[in-house]
């Protein structure tokens, strides 16, 4: 195993959730550590996705690729019938 530059960060966390972890690392065999590092891995993960998907979506706008709401209204309230607008009429 390659030898790997860390930190030690500190975060106060609800006892029920220490717990939860402490469960999960014995259920796993692995110290609580490791079951800390993928959660918050995970986590910058998802919020790493949510902050490009936000970026892209603000060009998206200012290239004026938008849907009116009430195209999207009108797409929501067809979801109901039985004729859904579908194809080149729905707008998303």
């Amino acid at each position: 195993m390659a030898h790997t530059d860390t930190r030690v960060l500190t975060a106060h966390v609800p006892l029920p959730l220490a717990d939860k972890v402490d469960q999960l690392a014995a259920r796993l065999e692995r110290p609580r550590g490791w079951i800390v590092k993928q959660a918050l891995a995970a986590w910058v993960d998802v919020e790493e996705e949510r902050s490009r998907m936000t970026l892209e979506a603000l060009a998206d706008v200012e290239n004026g690729q938008i849907v009116e709401h009430q195209a999207v209204q009108a797409w929501v309230d067809s979801l109901e019938t039985d004729q859904p607008l579908t194809g080149k009429s729905h707008p998303v």
